[in-house]
């Protein structure tokens, strides 16, 4: 069931997003070479402990997984492309890193992502950022009144089609409301003026996870929660929580 939101409960929602917004920032601002992936982790912690937030992430427990996410950041390093888990691994010069992060507050949820490079950066990495980015840009760009989740997964389809990226078969976006996964999904491939219609108070987490190497399929390491690129080339994943308002677009997880 697909639950349209008041305009009482996007202003909850955005304030959820901030925090969201808040620890990814220090989470990046964390990183950098010889640092853990398990120090990213607690610097996004302290940001939800401090603003009295829950992590939907920490304890998450999807049919497909062996066993409860152990963190509240998903940390996907170069070939990694979502659900990486913080572990005491050290960044090098040159990773590409994707953070995910989600926040709970006062009962409504928030999910965004991040990718940036530590170091010396590949300008190969910078390329699939930008385009990953883009394609997110022109997401949110489709989400407005009268218009259909078609046209959203279509946008940035065009944007992965443009720069030759691959995107993992069966992953997308979705919505997010009092849970952080909820109905419709979000394909991030699909025809315009199909599927779900969007209307003002519907509210959707878009994700576009580009790969490199063109191909869609993926493959799931041994801890049962990483997905990476069978090929081994480098993944990006952007995300943002986005309510469809009759003045357009509303990003809620900026800072």
């Amino acid at each position: 069931m697909v639950e349209i939101k008041t305009d009482t409960a996007l202003e909850a929602m955005r304030e959820a997003g901030r925090v969201v917004a808040h620890a990814l920032a220090a989470a990046r601002d964390a990183a950098g070479v010889g640092v853990s992936l398990r120090e990213l982790d607690e610097a996004a912690r302290a940001v939800l402990s401090e603003a009295g937030a829950r992590s939907p992430f920490l304890g998450y427990r999807p049919s497909f997984a062996p066993t409860p996410f152990p963190a509240v950041i998903c940390t996907s390093v170069n070939d990694a492309v979502v659900h990486g888990i913080p572990t005491d691994d050290r960044l090098r010069d040159g990773d590409l890193v994707s953070i995910d992060c989600g926040a709970e507050l006062d009962g409504w949820t928030g999910d965004a992502a991040i990718s940036f490079t530590v170091g010396t950066p590949r300008p190969a990495d910078l390329e699939l950022i930008g385009a990953t980015e883009e394609a997110l840009a022109a997401g949110i760009a489709a989400a407005v009144p009268g218009r259909r989740i078609g046209d959203i997964s279509h946008a940035i389809q065009s944007v992965a089609l443009a720069a030759h990226c691959g995107m993992p078969r069966d992953f997308g976006g979705h919505g997010i409301g009092r849970r952080m996964h909820e109905d419709p999904h979000v394909p991030n491939r699909g025809r315009p003026g199909r599927g779900f219609p969007l209307r003002h108070g519907l509210v959707l987490a878009l994700e576009p996870m580009f790969m490199a190497g063109g191909g869609d399929d993926y493959r799931t390491q041994p801890d049962g929660w990483t997905l990476s690129t069978t090929d081994g080339s480098r993944a990006a994943h952007v995300e943002h929580t986005v309510a469809i308002t009759e003045d357009g677009p509303r990003v809620l997880t900026l800072p």
